[in-house]
């Protein structure tokens, strides 16, 4: 006896329900960005994290991003070697990714700076105000990254990340 597969279809489709979400958008496309180890690297990886985070509508509170992600590059151009860090911007499972890429080899570690020092509190201010932060080696020496969680019901507008800047005007 031949055994004849046989398809049903339903005399009717079947109406589709979508689930509503407060993540703008579930998967956005990495940013990766070269930067050069001057004096303005810091200022453009804040323009890109502010970008992205407008574009991806992500609820994330604009000022703490560019303000983490500032601190992050200051760090790896102090201590890189080459003539470039990696920065790279990603959103996944509710959560705004930035990593910078350095040469360096070194595991970066909080320090424990007097109050008035000019240096060495920026690690202590990532890991004060990220969800996560932390380094992994890669093959051309480290990256070093910080997360932070979506907030449903941040007040994100089309222009919420256009005019933010450092407490001295730049950008």
């Amino acid at each position: 006896m031949n055994a004849m597969a046989t398809t049903t279809h339903p005399a009717e489709p079947r109406p589709r329900r979508a689930i509503a979400t407060t993540t703008h958008p579930a998967e956005p496309r990495p940013r990766r960005v070269q930067l050069a180890t001057g004096p303005t690297a810091p200022a453009e990886a804040r323009t890109h994290v502010r970008t992205a985070i407008r574009n991806w509508e992500v609820p994330v509170d604009p000022y703490v991003a560019a303000l983490l992600t500032s601190e992050l590059v200051t760090n790896a151009i102090r201590h890189e070697t080459g003539e470039t860090v990696t920065l790279a911007i990603s959103c996944s499972r509710d959560r705004l990714r930035v990593d910078v890429h350095d040469t360096s080899r070194s595991v970066p570690a909080p320090v424990d700076a007097p109050a008035d020092a000019e240096a060495g509190r920026g690690l202590t201010l990532v890991a004060t105000l990220a969800d996560e932060w932390g380094s992994c080696p890669t093959p051309w020496g480290k990256a070093v990254y910080f997360t932070l969680a979506f907030q449903p019901d941040f007040p994100w507008t089309a222009d919420a990340t256009a005019g933010v800047t450092r407490g001295d005007g730049e950008p």
